[in-house]
């Protein structure tokens, strides 16, 4: 009877460590792009023209990434009451593989573009994403460069 009861704790030891161990692993996986992302400037290349937005002036833009799904929020900073009012939201999917991130948007207030998949090469450096790709929209007429640089927001 005692070796059963010691066979017993021991068993109930090895699963407790087990699962502490599957959760340590968890955290450790977890993907670094996950979080809450300030976009601070974007560049758009279209028909051999370049648009460079600074989003830190006039217009605010996140970006939040879980572990499988995206959506984006913009607004222009002056409360919609200049001619530059502007508001944008989307989100869905999204997969990522080594460095290629690839949004499957599902929601967007520019329906055109619901439907739609946008791989991006990203980097992250430090505090710092980087997402490159080309948005290609054929019922919008849009077929261009996007590379957009991010800041992780602090919580």
């Amino acid at each position: 009877m005692k070796i059963f009861i010691y066979f017993l704790m021991i068993c109930i030891f090895l699963t407790a460590c087990e699962t502490n161990s599957q959760k340590q692993t968890a955290e450790k996986t977890a993907l670094p792009i996950q979080g809450t992302w300030k976009l601070i400037s974007g560049t758009l290349i279209e028909n051999g023209d370049t648009t460079i937005t600074d989003y830190t002036k006039d217009i605010s833009f996140i970006k939040v990434i879980n572990n499988n799904h995206f959506a984006f929020l913009s607004h222009d900073l002056h409360k919609g009451k200049n001619a530059d009012s502007a508001f944008s939201a989307g989100g869905g999917a999204y997969s990522l593989k080594d460095s290629l991130y690839t949004e499957h948007l599902e929601y967007c207030n520019d329906r055109q573009w619901e439907g739609n998949d946008f791989a991006f090469t990203i980097t992250i450096n430090n505090d710092t994403l980087t997402q490159t790709g080309i948005e290609k929209v054929e019922s919008a007429g849009v077929n261009r460069l996007n590379v957009e640089k991010y800041s992780r927001m602090k919580n």
